[in-house]
Formats: structure tokens, sequence, C-alpha cells
């Protein structure tokens, strides 16, 4: 074998395990972090929900987050309920969350101060999760729901900012029925 035929192997060679490698990474990508969703509407009645006693009554705007460390579909708002309570937590808003019964798993460390719920009277109706319920200062079910519609969830379709903000300015908020689609589990089994 000649050098000139020598380089081109190894040449196509380093080509072929190249995208071989990109292609393994690719698909390695594709299996652990993108996750289809049922594209079915959910809906989110709250008719069921209350404050437990030590919360319930006027107070501070209540965020409870639910959250089932087995869905994946948390795995997109965790960051966006990170930035709403780096965003609102000064403003006057206490965050809790409740943990699905039965389940196990840890939040990550941006989220530890989230005060966590041992029950929350109604809670075992719910639909599904990710989901976010508020009270208004008055201890009021202002809005029960997703955190957004779709795959992913950010600030940029969140329907928790505006809520939020307005129930801060003392606006009312009645939006404790939703209809949503997007990246649900269900809660209850």
């Amino acid at each position: 074998m000649n050098l000139r035929t020598l380089k081109w192997l190894s040449m196509m060679l380093g080509v072929v395990a190249g995208t071989v490698i990109i292609w393994q990474a690719y698909t390695t990508f594709q299996v652990r972090y993108l996750r289809p969703f049922d594209n079915q509407a959910t809906l989110f009645d709250g008719s069921h929900l209350q404050l437990p006693t030590e919360l319930a009554g006027p107070g501070p705007v209540r965020v409870v987050h639910f959250w089932d460390p087995t869905c994946p579909c948390n795995v997109g708002n965790q960051q966006h309920l990170a930035d709403l309570m780096k965003q609102f937590t000064n403003r006057g808003v206490s965050f809790h969350v409740l943990h699905k019964p039965g389940t196990r798993g840890y939040l990550p460390d941006d989220l530890a101060a989230l005060e966590p719920l041992s029950n929350l009277p109604g809670s075992e109706h719910m639909p599904a999760s990710p989901a976010v319920a508020i009270w208004d200062r008055q201890g009021h079910l202002a809005y029960f729901g997703p955190y957004s519609e779709g795959a992913v969830c950010n600030a940029a379709n969140s329907f928790i900012e505006p809520i939020l903000t307005a129930l801060l300015d003392g606006r009312p908020v009645s939006a404790s029925n939703t209809l949503a689609i997007g990246c649900y589990c269900p809660w209850a089994d």
C-alpha cells in the first residue's frame, strides 16, 4: 500500500468514526432528554383545593407547586420556578411545595427554599402535574392549573407572572378551573 492510499483510508476511517460518535451523542441526548407528551387536553379543577389550616385566611400571596419527582415534565419548569422565586419572594409571595404521595426525590438546590406541605386538602382530586395553585392575600384560590401550555415552560409562555403581578397590584384573579394542553403526568395513581 502506498502512502497516498494509507492517508485516504485514514481520513475515511476518521470521517466514519466521527459520524458514529456524533450519531451516538445525538441518540443519547434524544433518549435521555427529549420526551414525547400526550397531546390531550387536561382539565384542572380547583373547586376541591383548600389551604391547610396553618396557611388559610389572610396573609401573603401563596404559591403551591405540585411536584412529582418521577415526572419528566418537571425538568422543564424547575428553572422557571426558581426564576419565579427570585422575582417574587421579596415582593410578598410565599412559595410551597406538595410532594406527590408515594414518590421519593429531591428538589434541586435552587428550589430548596420551597416550604414543604405535608398535605393539601383536595389535592387527591388533582389530575396532573406539574401544576401550581395560587391563593390571594385574602386566602381565596385565584389560580389552579399548569405553569404554561405546550411542551416547555418558561417566562415567555407562562401564565404565572401575570397572575402574581395582578394579585400583588391588588387586582382580583379568578382562574381556578383551566383547560390546557402540555407535558403532564397523572397525579393520582
